[in-house]
């Protein structure tokens, strides 16, 4: 996967966790779409981070010149116990 497709996939998932947002106070009077939303909401959040986990790996590689081809997604958990 190449540094340009990570950052169209992270484009996409901000456009739609923004659609998500804004749509949010629409749903809000619907709890059940409210929830679905929200759910949405944490699964965007985990894949975005995943995907800045990659970028970064990919663009670590390339400065200490290695591959970065040779960089790999994480799973989630790895990912998502990282000290911000």
């Amino acid at each position: 996967m190449s540094d340009e497709s990570v950052d169209a996939r992270i484009e996409r998932l901000v456009a739609e966790e923004q659609e998500l947002r804004d749509s949010e106070q629409e749903d809000g009077l619907n709890e059940e779409r409210l929830e679905r939303d929200r759910q949405r909401l944490e699964a965007l959040e985990i894949e975005l981070d995943r995907c800045w986990d990659l970028l970064r790996q990919r663009r670590a590689l390339r400065d200490a010149g290695g591959n970065p081809d040779d960089a790999h997604v994480r799973d989630a958990n790895t990912v998502e116990r990282y000290l911000q």
